[in-house]
């Protein structure tokens, strides 16, 4: 790969302190003129600047320097050249999510990770859920429902007991968030072309909010979830350790924890 790269970053201690690492080993150029661009943060800051710039096709590299940062690569100072060399790509789509509030206006936002259907209230969420237009439960009394992507399955989704997917299942996980009625439904894997409607069926007492990763609606009536095909996210992982063999760690993890 040649070298010529862009840089974002989080403004941390952490991030600056590898930024001023990078800056001597490569040529670090406008975004325009990258072949790539570098990304300093965590998780969560990675998934901001995903968003802001996959408009320029440029593929995106993640270095951490926050905590967990599943999404990211670990920085290595003596072997980074040596690892721009041996990246494996991984594309990964989107979810489009529309939601029309209590006003009936449209919002509108992708997700990466996941879209958080969440009780506004100290009242539970009372939900119907369909998919392409067949009813998946009628009535679901509880905190929320998530709808995952595979590369978000590990995240918020497995925290709230729902299945890793493998990165190339083509499958969503939709996973209620503390189910009270029906209190045993623990949720159903759905194919990413399924069309995914929540409807909720009190927004005067019981109001929810429908979040794409960090994007928050409020006082929502109807959330409508897909895949966008017509997105494409493409990231740099080091040989190693690819986003494909974290999620085969998480989901050895999780067998373990199980048994």
């Amino acid at each position: 790969m040649n070298n010529k790269a862009h840089i974002i970053f989080d403004k941390t201690k952490s991030s600056l302190k590898i930024r001023l690492s990078l800056i001597k080993k490569i040529q670090v150029v406008s975004l325009k003129n990258s072949n790539f661009i570098i990304v300093l943060g965590g998780d969560g800051f990675m998934l901001q600047t995903l968003k802001k710039f996959y408009k320029f096709k440029k593929p995106f590299y993640g270095i951490n320097s926050g905590n967990y940062g599943f999404l990211m690569n670990k920085y290595s100072n003596k072997n980074f050249i040596k690892n721009l060399k041996t990246l494996h790509n991984i594309k990964i789509h989107p979810l489009q999510m529309t939601v029309r509030n209590k006003k009936n206006q449209i919002k509108k936002s992708i997700a990466i990770n996941e879209v958080s259907v969440l009780r506004q209230s100290k009242q539970a969420s009372s939900i119907s859920i369909t998919s392409n237009k067949k009813t998946i439960i009628k009535k679901l009394i509880s905190d929320g429902v998530l709808v995952s992507t595979p590369a978000g399955s590990t995240a918020y989704n497995f925290s709230a007991h729902g299945p890793i997917l493998n990165l190339d299942s083509n499958k969503l996980a939709l996973t209620p968030i503390s189910p009270f009625r029906p209190r045993r439904w623990r949720g159903i894997i759905l194919s990413d072309k399924s069309i995914i409607n929540i409807k909720n069926l009190d927004t005067f007492k019981r109001p929810i909010s429908a979040v794409a990763d960090n994007f928050e609606v409020r006082n929502a009536k109807n959330i409508s979830i897909k895949v966008n095909k017509k997105i494409s996210f493409n990231l740099f992982y080091n040989r190693n350790n690819s986003l494909y063999k974290k999620i085969k760690i998480e989901q050895a993890r999780k067998e373990i924890n199980n048994n």
